[in-house]
C-alpha cells in the first residue's frame, strides 16, 4: 500500500471546448447543487472507507495568508500578489491504495463530482504519493 495526496484544484474550463459546469464557481451553484456535491464526496469518502484506502479529506475555506519567519518576534504576513492556495486549492483527500493507477483512477472518479446543473464538474485534481524514504545527497 501506497499513500497519496489527492489535491482539489479550482481550475475551470472557459471558452468554447468548456465541459458543462465546469465554468461556474461552486459560490453560484444553487443551495441544492452544493448539497448535492458534498454528498457525492461523502459518499466516495465512504466507498473508500469501505475498501479500506481512505485515510483522510478535508475541505478548505477560501481564507488563507501567507507567513515566514522575518525575524525574532515578528513574521511578516502578506496577501500577495502572487497565487496562493486559497485561489488554487478546494481541498484535499490522502488515500492509501495498491498502485498509482488506483490513486489515478480514485483521483478520476473523485473528478466527477457534481457541479452545477448535475454535471459533473471534471475537476483538476493533482496526485502526489507520500515520500516513502528520507531524501539523501546519495540520490
Amino acid at each position: 500500500m501506497a499513500k497519496y495526496l489527492l489535491l482539489k484544484h479550482y481550475r475551470r474550463s472557459s471558452g468554447p471546448t468548456a465541459l458543462p459546469g465546469t465554468d461556474v464557481p461552486m459560490d453560484q451553484w444553487t443551495e441544492q447543487e452544493v448539497a448535492d456535491h458534498i454528498r457525492f464526496m461523502d459518499d466516495f469518502a465512504d466507498g473508500l472507507r469501505e475498501r479500506g484506502e481512505f485515510v483522510d479529506g478535508q475541505a478548505l475555506s477560501p481564507e488563507g495568508t501567507f507567513v515566514r519567519y522575518g525575524g525574532e518576534g515578528r513574521p511578516p504576513v502578506t496577501d500577495g500578489p502572487f497565487a496562493e492556495t486559497k485561489d488554487l486549492i478546494a481541498g484535499w483527500m490522502i488515500i492509501d491504495v495498491d498502485s498509482q493507477e488506483r490513486a489515478y483512477e480514485a483521483a478520476a472518479e473523485l473528478s466527477a463530482a457534481p457541479g452545477r446543473g448535475g454535471e459533473p464538474i471534471h475537476e483538476w485534481l493533482e496526485v502526489r504519493p507520500f515520500l516513502t524514504r528520507e531524501p539523501s545527497a546519495d540520490a
